[in-house]
């Protein structure tokens, strides 16, 4: 079923809307709860509380992407679970993602002082539309998708030290782009 069509099963409160976007889109959100959490339980409660952040959402939302639109709602949640239980447990799949992009990102407190949240966003984008497209996909794959490099590298058909040293110099270059904007990092 096509997206559109999913989410007018939304908009006239049909609850085929939940079996749609899961049978269509739940594999993928499975995936990005899981290379956060790394709990199975958890994962499932993420996606299951993202199909109810949809229900309430639309209408009056008409997401364009979907996929991503739902995407990002599973990563929040994932991520927001993750800092709760973060205290009780270390380690985990975001506990290393975050760690490999701390020194190229702003702290919090100083990226609410230095640029609105939007604004950092744009850059962002920008940054990876300079990126080539493996670059890109290596990237997304890594830090949205929060996949391992050994899943990036089978998935792009490459070795894993390709993966690791692409990673390396893209969150140098994104570190030298930001200070170039005028963000602190």
């Amino acid at each position: 079923m096509e997206d559109g069509q999913i989410i007018d099963l939304y908009w006239s409160r049909d609850q085929r809307a939940i079996r749609e976007t899961d049978g269509k889109y739940g594999r993928l959100l499975h995936g990005i709860a899981w290379n956060l959490l790394r709990s199975r339980e958890d994962s499932e409660e993420c996606v299951n509380d993202t199909y109810l952040r949809a229900w309430e959402a639309i209408p009056p939302a008409r997401p364009g992407a979907f996929r991503t639109w739902l995407g990002q709602i599973t990563r929040n949640l994932s991520l927001d679970r993750w800092k709760s239980r973060r205290a009780e447990k270390r380690g985990g799949g975001a506990e290393v993602l975050l760690g490999e992009l701390e020194d190229c990102l702003p702290a919090p407190a100083g990226a609410e002082r230095a640029v609105e949240d939007g604004e950092l966003a744009e850059l962002l984008s920008a940054f990876l539309r300079r990126l080539s497209r493996e670059g890109r996909a290596m990237f997304l794959r890594r830090y949205w998708y929060g996949e391992s490099v050994a899943e990036v590298a089978q998935a792009l058909g490459c070795g894993e030290g390709k993966v690791k040293s692409s990673l390396f110099r893209s969150r140098k270059a994104l570190r030298e782009y930001l200070e170039r904007e005028g963000i602190a990092v």
